[in-house]
């Protein structure tokens, strides 16, 4: 089933062109990778998905339903949470007052925030051991796992990532995929931009590659892997 299905779309900075004609999908329960140099678009698709900047062109749907025009907070109540790049976390407030601000739209639930954060510390141990910690005292790789915990307590269907790997050592990158991964086995699908474009293959299940804005290469992650553009460009040679 698709959850989400991209048309045409088109946004534009100051007159600029930062995503041009860009057409994609992500099918229920998928991981699918959204890869390019920097500059291609990513980001800026990431954050037309989610409400943060408005398309000139194009359909976005989620599940059928057009969100070119539903504001940012009802697309996080239709089931959309976007971590952003760069973490984004608020350093003066504690790790459990992040995560509890990204439930914002659950609140009135009874239970639902003691529930979600009850599933990000079982995913992010640490971040239990420091509930009390302020963010910015964090490491690095710390505040990527609150992030991305920030972004669960909507308790999405789809979540957005933006360059979870961005300056983590090799041991943390390697931590937050595998965490990454289980969040998909327990039924959240993903739209994950990363720059690692060869962990982010090994992990997604399809991948798109963006050049100055459009649509250069999609397909299976399997076959970009193999592809030669593919490797040469993005993979150093090396599948």
């Amino acid at each position: 089933m698709t959850l989400l299905e991209v048309e045409g779309l088109r946004v534009t900075y100051g007159g600029v062109e930062a995503v041009r004609d860009l057409s994609l999908s992500v099918e229920t329960g998928e991981v699918v990778a959204l890869l390019g140099a920097n500059g291609a678009g990513k980001s800026t698709t990431l954050r037309a998905l989610s409400g943060l900047v408005r398309p000139a062109a194009g359909r976005i749907r989620l599940e059928g339903r057009d969100l070119a025009r539903v504001p940012a907070h009802e697309i996080v109540e239709l089931g959309v949470a976007h971590v952003p790049e760069g973490r984004r976390v608020f350093g003066t407030l504690s790790v459990e007052e992040n995560l509890n601000l990204g439930a914002y739209t659950r609140r009135r639930l009874r239970g639902a925030v003691e529930e979600a954060r009850a599933r990000v510390y079982r995913l992010f141990p640490r971040l239990e051991e420091r509930r009390h910690q302020l963010a910015g005292t964090l490491s690095g790789g710390e505040q990527q796992m609150l992030a991305i915990g920030r972004g669960l307590m909507a308790r999405p269907r789809l979540l957005l990532l933006d360059e979870p790997s961005l300056g983590l050592a090799p041991k943390l990158v390697r931590e937050i995929f595998r965490t990454v991964r289980e969040i998909n086995r327990q039924g959240v699908t993903v739209l994950l931009v990363e720059q690692n474009a060869r962990m982010a293959l090994r992990l997604a299940h399809r991948g798109y590659v963006l050049e100055t804005g459009r649509l250069a290469l999609g397909g299976p992650a399997a076959e970009l892997r193999q592809d030669p553009r593919m490797r040469e460009a993005y993979l150093g040679g090396r599948a």
